[in-house]
């Protein structure tokens, strides 16, 4: 199956280059190009884009705002939105991850790691390694936030009731930044058995992906972040 790729960046040249490089993978081509957050949210509906590479900063209409836009649309529930960041940890990461952002990738990754970053996008994961879910946990404590006290942490404290132990042990995990294998590994059981949690997490919490469970742990207090 063909990744079909949105482009949503106000440099031009920027763009041009995503394009050569997306272009020149046999399992994924750019579908179109958006100046502004406005232009992404309609060709992402009429493109039927799977994955949004989406600068946070562009003039008008900005990434956050557009990203809510897709994750709020039910016509658009199967677009996956990667944030491109000018720097690793962003200021806007964890209100980005909120609005329903898959992950995020720094703009000076190398072109595997961006390619990369598409397919796991595509097929439902979340880009958040250990690095980045460090990186995300400081930002949501340099922006003044702690465990239990985010927008909807109350809601979510009362959805993690609904969860079954193993699966609050393995949100936990997922919130450390692990991905299902090296999970599996830690409580030996098959990755596949790790995947039918995490998915059952989702649906219980109305996580849209796997990024948002990072977001939702720590919001709720069932993880609290240790300060290093």
């Amino acid at each position: 199956m063909t990744i079909r790729v949105l482009l949503a960046d106000d440099q031009t040249l920027l763009r041009s280059a995503f394009r050569v490089l997306v272009d020149s993978e046999p399992d994924m081509k750019v579908v179109g190009e958006a100046a502004d957050g406005a232009e992404a949210v309609a060709l992402a509906r009429t493109e039927k884009a799977d994955v949004v590479l989406m600068d946070i900063r562009m003039p008008g209409t900005d990434g956050l705002a557009a990203t809510r836009l897709i994750s709020a649309d039910p016509e658009l529930a199967g677009v996956r939105v990667v944030m491109l960041t000018t720097f690793e940890v962003d200021e806007y990461v964890v209100q980005s991850l909120r609005a329903g952002a898959s992950g995020f990738l720094g703009k000076g990754a190398e072109p595997e790691e961006l390619l990369n970053a598409i397919r796991i996008a595509a097929a439902g994961e979340a880009l958040l390694s250990p690095v980045a879910t460090k990186g995300l946990i400081a930002t949501f404590l340099a922006q003044g936030g702690s465990a239990g006290e985010g927008p909807d942490s109350a809601a979510y404290s009362k959805r993690l009731a609904a969860l079954t132990v193993r699966e609050r042990e393995v949100l936990v995990l997922v919130a450390g930044g692990h991905s299902n294998d090296e999970i599996a590994e830690r409580l030996v059981v098959s990755p596949l058995t790790v995947k039918t949690h995490v998915n059952r997490a989702m649906a219980k919490l109305g996580a849209r992906d796997r990024a948002q469970l990072v977001v939702i742990a720590y919001e709720s207090g069932l993880v609290r972040p240790r300060v290093e």
